[in-house]
């Protein structure tokens, strides 16, 4: 799961010329460090709700559950059935 949601995200929020400067790991900040924002963070639950057939509700859909791919996985990890 980790490595699918780090993928997820060099991919669709970190442009090709920034790739090699970006480090990303499961502790990497997204919101704070600007990877991920506000209509990111949307595309992103909606990607994790597809992928993990779960269903997040707005408000545990927090910029802190959304921070790094460590709080993103607990988040999922709390929804999967």
């Amino acid at each position: 799961m980790k490595q699918t949601i780090l993928d997820y995200i060099k991919n669709e929020y970190i442009d090709e010329d920034e790739a090699d400067e970006v480090e990303l790991d499961e502790n990497t900040t997204l919101i704070s460090s600007g990877i991920v924002d506000s209509f990111s963070m949307v595309s992103l639950k909606r990607f994790l709700e597809k992928k993990y057939s779960i269903s997040i509700p707005d408000d545990q859909a927090t910029p802190e559950a959304f921070n790094t791919v460590a709080s993103i996985i607990q988040l999922v990890e709390k929804f999967k059935k």
